[in-house]
């Protein structure tokens, strides 16, 4: 593409690069307007010798053509893309759940000059319709090789994807000592609920479990027998250590501690863990304490991704670092 300078019969068919206005300073011509025959008369009526348009070489590709190409590469399942207009497309959420980003590809993309994708922040947790992302691309047209290399970047496993929730089936498991049970109920099941709920889930099963890893082994199982194919665990006390009674509890069910501990704030002492059944790996949050408020804190987090069926781990917990001090206060 190059930039010249054209008196407007020989601008025909090319590009306009800046508006035109008319005597009263109204737009008369929008930039990035194909100029057409019919449009010379009107250009010389407004007083133009010359005008300024972009002249595409054989292998560019026009910005609404390009930013389609560009939404077609990166799209993945879950994303729907909208109508091109001005060299801008928008992408949107085709159902719940999060957004899952391949933040190296959209890095590489948004290196070659010309395309751009901004995006809500990986694992924003969306919603059917909402807006997920935004292609514009900044010429009015760019090298076809610059879309072959974005789709070799892709490679044709999209960039964005919206995953759905598909572990819909809860267990609750509150342990305490029996003198707190009913404060722990009170105080713990009602803002789990609420989560479990806004989220389009159901709890199918909850025990009251004492502080006995062979007691809270059986409820366990019990859970998962239930139907449950995502666990939390609260109660009196967060877990303390990877010793402790749910920890336990799990390892004497033949499940795995995949991380004890978290760089986030709420959220520090946190447990996850997975537990075999069946043909299931089930999911398992040992929650802190900060789980009785509905303020934003760890389980937020890590709760649409276990219920996307992501399989989350040390990396994936230890990442969340950056940005995870949530809801600070201002010093006073």
């Amino acid at each position: 593409m190059r930039i010249e300078t054209l008196p407007p019969a020989a601008a025909v068919g090319h590009i306009l690069c800046h508006n035109v206005a008319d005597a009263q300073g109204r737009k008369a011509f929008h930039k990035g307007r194909r100029l057409r025959v019919e449009d010379v008369p009107r250009l010389v009526e407004l007083g133009l010798s010359a005008v300024r348009v972009a002249i595409l070489a054989p292998d560019d590709v026009h910005e609404d053509e390009a930013a389609i190409r560009v939404a077609q590469i990166v799209a993945g399942s879950g994303v729907a893309i909208g109508e091109p207009h001005a060299g801008r497309v928008n992408l949107y959420a085709v159902s719940d759940g999060p957004l899952m980003i391949n933040a190296e590809a959209l890095f590489s993309i948004n290196l070659i000059d010309g395309l751009t994708i901004a995006t809500l922040p990986p694992y924003t947790l969306v919603t059917a319709g909402q807006m997920i992302a935004t292609i514009k691309i900044i010429p009015f047209a760019v090298p076809v090789t610059d879309l072959l290399q974005a789709a070799a970047i892709a490679g044709g496993a999209g960039v964005l994807r919206v995953a759905p929730l598909v572990r819909q089936q809860f267990g609750v498991a509150l342990v305490s000592s029996p003198a707190a049970r009913a404060r722990v109920e009170r105080g713990i099941l009602p803002a789990i609920a609420g989560r479990i709920t806004d989220l389009g889930a159901t709890i199918v099963a909850c025990r009251d479990l004492p502080l006995d890893e062979y007691e809270v082994a059986v409820g366990l199982a019990d859970l998962m027998a239930a139907g449950s194919n995502i666990i939390i665990t609260a109660g009196e006390t967060s877990v303390v250590d990877r010793d402790d009674v749910i920890p336990r509890a799990v390892r004497r069910l033949g499940g795995e501690i995949a991380h004890y501990g978290a760089p986030v704030e709420p959220g520090n002492l946190l447990l996850l863990a997975y537990l075999h059944h069946a043909v299931d790996t089930i999911p398992l949050i040992g929650a802190p304490g900060c789980v009785r408020s509905r303020d934003q804190n760890i389980v937020d987090l890590i709760l649409p991704r276990l219920m996307a069926n992501e399989r989350l781990g040390r990396r994936e917990i230890a990442a969340l670092g950056l940005g995870g001090l949530l809801g600070a206060s201002r010093r006073g």
